[in-house]
C-alpha cells in the first residue's frame, strides 16, 4: 500500500512556471513507476507524463513535451513535475499515480493522490 500526496499547485500567469511534488509513503516507492495525470473541467483525465522506477525512461504527452519535465528522487520518495511556459489550456487538477507493474501510458496505475489544482491565467 502506498499513499500519495501532491503539492505545489496554484495560480500562475500564462508563460510562468510551477513545480509539482508528489510525496509517497511506504518503503517500496523505488519499485513503482510513477505518472502525472490531469483532468480539466468537462474533459477526461489524461496521462501527461510518466517515469520508470529508476528514472531511466520518461514519457510525455505531445502537448506538454518540451515544456514539462518529470523527475524523481527515490531517496526522498518523491516525484516532481516541473512545468514551464504554462498555457491557459494547462489549467486542470493534477494527480500523481503509481503503477506496481510496467510503466508508461499503457500501464495500470494502482494508487492515486488527491490532486492539486493548477490554474493558468491570462
Amino acid at each position: 500500500q502506498v499513499q500519495l500526496v501532491e503539492s505545489g499547485g496554484g495560480l500562475v500567469q500564462a508563460g510562468g512556471s510551477l513545480r509539482l511534488s508528489c510525496a509517497a509513503s511506504g518503503r517500496t516507492f523505488s519499485s513503482y513507476a510513477m505518472a502525472w495525470f490531469r483532468q480539466a473541467p468537462g474533459k477526461e483525465r489524461e496521462l501527461i507524463s510518466a517515469i520508470s522506477w529508476n528514472g531511466g525512461l520518461t514519457y510525455y504527452l505531445d502537448s506538454v513535451k518540451g515544456r514539462f519535465t518529470i523527475s524523481r528522487e527515490n531517496a526522498k520518495n518523491t516525484v516532481y513535475l516541473q512545468m514551464n511556459s504554462l498555457k491557459l489550456e494547462d489549467t486542470a487538477v493534477y494527480y500523481c499515480a503509481a503503477a506496481t507493474r510496467g510503466w508508461g501510458p499503457n500501464s495500470a496505475y494502482n494508487y492515486w493522490g488527491q490532486g492539486t489544482q493548477v490554474t493558468v491565467s491570462s
